[in-house]
């Protein structure tokens, strides 16, 4: 049995669930008003994880919509990943301590690396390296900067470092419902030789299939956000694609 593992993602800002297109903090919709409601919803259908994004706090540096985070980690079934903002070892202690499963590092890998690692060294598969990407160089601060270094050398080092699940967002896709960029996905989790979870694009059940058929190359999940808020499909169809567990 497969286990590709579908995220259902919730982006939060000023308290409500949105979506912003290809990160601009300028082109937002919003899609409900209670993160937390939300993250019950997808629950209630079946999802096993649930990712989150608290865009606040990646703006901010710092936790913004955290109580929403712990809701869902402390009230649900679903295990919760969460990133934005978490920029301190008391950020990381103060999720994984109220339920949170996993933490993302996104900005701080690049930003303050030894930190990235000392939290892989005391953490381990608690922490996910989030890198997102525009034209194969990392992107940081909510993808209001691009630095100069390459997306698969950052993955190979922090692998290295002993990261085993990376997120990897392709920002060119993101929100755009155009498809995923499955060569740079697959690219990633042959460099890393880690589990890569896709982000952004996934626009149809057949990306996630097409995905799903890497599984065996790494690409462990994917992350859906903008497909499921404007009904291309729904949790349940997508479940059926990847194992969900």
């Amino acid at each position: 049995m497969s286990q590709f593992i579908i995220y259902p993602a919730i982006d939060m800002r000023g308290g409500k669930c949105v979506r912003l297109l290809q990160g601009d903090y300028n082109k937002e919709t919003v899609y409900g008003d209670s993160p937390f409601e939300m993250a019950k919803t997808f629950d209630d259908q079946g999802a096993s994880w649930i990712h989150m994004v608290d865009l606040d706090g990646a703006k901010a540096g710092k936790l913004v919509n955290h109580q929403y985070v712990i809701d869902a980690a402390t009230k649900l079934a679903a295990k919760i990943q969460i990133g934005g903002g978490i920029r301190t070892e008391a950020d990381v202690e103060f999720y994984l301590s109220k339920g949170v499963d996993r933490v993302i590092l996104g900005s701080a890998a690049i930003s303050n690396p030894e930190f990235v690692k000392k939290m892989l060294a005391t953490y381990g598969e608690k922490i996910a390296i989030g890198i997102d990407a525009k034209d194969g160089y990392v992107s940081t601060e909510g993808w209001l900067n691009t630095s100069n270094v390459k997306a698969t050398e950052l993955g190979k080092e922090l692998a290295d470092a002993g990261a085993e699940v990376f997120i990897f967002t392709d920002i060119a896709t993101d929100g755009m419902l155009s498809g995923p960029n499955v060569e740079a996905i697959v690219e990633m989790a042959k460099a890393t030789k880690k589990q890569v979870i896709a982000s952004g694009g996934v626009s149809s059940l057949k990306d996630l299939e097409t995905l799903s058929e890497y599984e065996q190359d790494g690409v462990a999940g994917a992350i859906v956000g903008k497909a499921l808020y404007t009904n291309q499909f729904s949790l349940t169809e997508a479940l059926k694609v990847g194992s969900g567990s």
